[in-house]
């Protein structure tokens, strides 16, 4: 007996737990010089994976998307988040690498070397932080590798029922 024919069909599958959390500073800047106060979240994400389903008939393991989410999230909690590329905001290591000097116009923000992220986006909203997690995963799950893969969604929860989404085509 043949299989049905499923050309119509997609599938994905999606990782959202409540341990999938961490909490971080930060501060992001405006059109017009608005530089916001530092501040923190207790950011939440989640990761959505559409592809083929493969020959054991998912699309993706889910304890390894799980994981390696969780270990993207570990590098970020309890951090303050810095961009490495703002056109506006500095931010320099110390020569001995004890300390991280933020400085957007006047004012100047100093924390210890271990406190910092220092994330390679312009910004660091929710959107540029979803972006880099999903570069990250892609990279570390080797995502583009893997046959019938279509497209990954991470989304960023940066205050309660306030997502930002990433959506990356894999082929």
């Amino acid at each position: 007996m043949s299989e049905p024919s499923r050309d119509q069909e997609s599938f994905s599958v999606r990782v959202s737990k409540d341990t999938l959390v961490f909490s971080a500073a930060h501060f992001i800047t405006f059109a017009g010089g608005i530089c916001e106060r530092l501040h923190g979240h207790n950011w939440r994400v989640e990761a959505w994976i559409s592809g083929c389903l493969d020959e054991n008939r998912y699309v993706f393991d889910f304890i390894a998307l799980r994981d390696g989410l969780q270990a993207l999230i570990s590098e970020l909690d309890h951090s303050v988040l810095l961009p490495e590329y703002h056109d506006s905001i500095s931010v320099d290591v110390s020569d001995d690498e004890r300390e991280v000097t933020a400085k957007f116009e006047n004012r100047r923000w100093v924390f210890p070397v271990e406190d910092c992220r220092i994330l390679p986006v312009r910004n660091t909203t929710a959107e540029e932080i979803a972006n880099w997690m999903s570069g990250k995963l892609i990279e570390r799950l080797a995502l583009r590798d893997q046959a019938g893969l279509q497209q990954l969604r991470i989304s960023v929860e940066e205050n309660f029922g306030q997502w930002a989404d990433c959506v990356t085509n894999l082929k």
